[in-house]
């Protein structure tokens, strides 16, 4: 187990990519995130410990841990704490070496230059040199994954990259406010126009949510999550043969990985 005290920020699926290159790597992370993390591509996102207590993605195990003090224990049994803690108040008292920011929120949460010797950011929203000390392009096409000492992240386009010739097509979005009940998970092949999910409203009434193209659900938001009118819900992969995508890190997510330990033994070797 190596000791350098390594912080992410965020648990979804992207950073599940970064911590999991990690811990293979040896390091020994810990994860924070929100109370109600909302998370797409669960089966590959260790924010679900947070509702279910532990959750496991490739071997790799994150267990809810409810004070820095529980850390120990769960590293010691090679598995990766994950603590409710939104505003990183937690970093005050670790003292990490390495701060990773993989909220993917497209803007800065509080993440700042001074909270360690080596901060991290993936994607747009953050400076290099100013707000952390590296950025990762998180944008497919040729600069995924690049580092970027100076400057930013490409910014977002709000366009979700293209696969198997669909883009915007592939992401839905709530098309009202209220409860989303879930009526085909992910792993579920579906056809274009076929019922998926359901939004019950506040006043009672049920909109409907139907596939925008056919394919395999690749990521779902929980069943009785609240969202908001516009909110992403759901990620249709048009790619029917390609099932385990559904269960597995994403290459989008490996080619990131990559570049944040890059930095990370790069660290670790002048350390």
């Amino acid at each position: 187990m190596n000791n350098l005290r390594i912080v992410v920020r965020g648990g979804g699926d992207l950073a599940t990519g970064v911590i999991h290159r990690l811990w293979r790597a040896g390091f020994t992370p810990l994860v924070l995130e929100c109370a109600s993390p909302a998370a797409i591509r669960r089966q590959v996102a260790l924010c679900e410990a947070v509702y279910a207590g532990s959750a496991t993605v490739e071997g790799m195990t994150g267990v809810l841990i409810h004070s820095l003090s529980e850390a120990v224990a769960v590293w010691q049994a090679d598995q990766v704490p994950v603590l409710v803690d939104e505003t990183a108040a937690c970093v005050n008292i670790l003292q990490p070496e390495i701060v990773i920011d993989a909220i993917i929120a497209k803007k800065n949460l509080g993440t700042h230059i001074d909270m360690a010797p080596l901060t991290i950011a993936l994607g747009p929203g953050f400076t290099a040199g100013m707000d952390v000390h590296a950025v990762v392009e998180t944008k497919r096409g040729h600069n995924l994954g690049r580092v970027i000492l100076e400057g930013s992240a490409a910014p977002n386009s709000g366009i979700p990259g293209v696969i198997a010739g669909f883009g915007k097509e592939r992401v839905l979005h709530a098309p009202a406010a209220g409860v989303l009940h879930v009526v085909q998970d992910i792993g579920s092949v579906v056809q274009k126009g076929q019922l998926i999910a359901e939004i019950t409203t506040a006043d009672g009434s049920v909109v409907p949510v139907e596939a925008t193209l056919t394919g395999i659900i690749r990521g779902m938001i929980r069943d009785g999550f609240p969202v908001t009118e516009g909110f992403k819900i759901a990620d249709i992969d048009p790619r029917q043969e390609e099932l385990a995508n559904c269960f597995t890190i994403s290459d989008k997510a490996r080619c990131i990985a990559g570049s944040v330990l890059e930095l990370v033994c790069a660290y670790a070797n002048k350390a």
